[in-house]
């Protein structure tokens, strides 16, 4: 039996910048250029990001408000981004449930006290996001302040039930998710119980986030590309799309995203969203057609590219816009997030280009 789920009631939707390129494609409307984010757009490949985190754990900065709000408008000082997300993690909700979460520095993230049986499942609170997370919410109203003058909208996000799942079962990252398949496979009542935590209390932090401020928002589940067509239908699909309903009652745009997904994007479309991420690994118009008439598309560049010489990446790019052929809809991104090793210049140019490439008129 899943958690209980009760109705969202829906904010008022927020028009401020409403006519940002970001904001018109993700409504699929023709924007006055192709928009540019990038997921992890604030990190370690940006000096001022560095020296902020100096002797600071993940955790503090996402704890203190003014510093999330500080890195998250790093980018939008430095680049011609299209749109802010906010600085925080997918699994910072984890703590809040029991989980004993850490970020150790060159390793990642570490859960001491890992979901290893049915009781675990059962032991896990789900607790009001508002009292147990309200420096989120704090960061988006001081953002907000900084990103509206600019005309440039912020983006919330969690996490999808799945992925933070396979984290609290691993209890860090993994290459093949075995204890999660497994644990899936042994024990699907507890599994569904799980899954049915993680739906409640994701719906209602985005909710919040949304009431604070958030323009639209992403569903990151970005390791789910490694279940199989049925087992993603089976064990997944249900309480995802309950979560993406209770979303899409928001009243703001939202975007699917995974990795590894070219298998599942059928099934991903299908839940409704109003952009689908696609990562690199099939081009963009033969992912495009596998996603719902009148859906929009996120991507799809090989983040490695941003390190690759300016002949080789301007190449790839050309041909992804191509792939997008000027249709409304298209968010240009990478397939996954930006590396500590990407140059700030190509990042710049990119965006500049990309803007230049697909101006009305242009």
């Amino acid at each position: 039996m899943t958690h209980p789920q009760r109705p969202p009631s829906a904010p008022a939707v927020d028009q401020t910048n409403r006519d940002s390129a970001f904001l018109t494609a993700m409504r699929r409307e023709r924007a006055p250029h192709t928009p540019v984010w990038f997921m992890r757009q604030a990190g370690r490949y940006m000096p001022e990001y560095r020296a902020l985190r100096a002797g600071r754990s993940m955790l503090e900065c996402i704890r203190t408000p003014d510093l999330a709000a500080e890195i998250t408008m790093q980018p939008i000082k430095a680049f011609n981004v299209d749109a802010a997300i906010l600085f925080n993690d997918i699994l910072t909700p984890l703590p809040t449930m029991g989980l004993d979460l850490d970020f150790v520095g060159g390793v990642g993230p570490q859960i001491a006290n890992r979901i290893e049986t049915p009781a675990d499942v059962d032991r896990l609170g789900v607790p009001a996001t508002a009292e147990t997370m309200p420096y989120t919410m704090e960061s988006i109203r001081l953002v907000r302040q900084q990103l509206d003058p600019r005309g440039i909208p912020l983006i919330g996000f969690i996490g999808a039930p799945f992925t933070l799942a396979s984290y609290a079962i691993e209890g860090k990252g993994s290459k093949t998710y075995d204890r999660t398949k497994r644990f899936m496979y042994a024990e699907p009542a507890a599994w569904a119980r799980l899954m049915g935590k993680f739906e409640a209390i994701l719906g209602d932090y985005l909710e919040q986030q949304v009431r604070a401020g958030a323009q639209a928002v992403q569903v990151f589940d970005s390791w789910v590309g490694m279940l199989s067509v049925h087992d993603y239908r089976t064990f997944v699909k249900p309480a995802t799309d309950r979560l993406v309903q209770r979303v899409k009652g928001l009243g703001v745009p939202v975007i699917y995203f995974g990795t590894g997904t070219q298998h599942l994007l059928p099934d991903m479309a299908s839940l409704g969203t109003d952009v689908v991420g696609a990562d690199w690994r099939l081009p963009l118009d033969e992912a495009w057609k596998l996603l719902q008439p009148g859906q929009g598309i996120q991507g799809n560049l090989d983040p490695l590219l941003l390190q690759a010489p300016w002949r080789e990446l301007k190449h790839q790019v050309d041909r992804i816009l191509a792939e997008a052929g000027g249709r409304p809809g298209h968010i240009f991104n990478v397939g996954h997030g930006l590396l500590p090793e990407t140059p700030m210049d190509n990042v710049a140019r990119v965006i500049d280009y990309v803007h230049e490439r697909t101006a009305k008129g242009g």
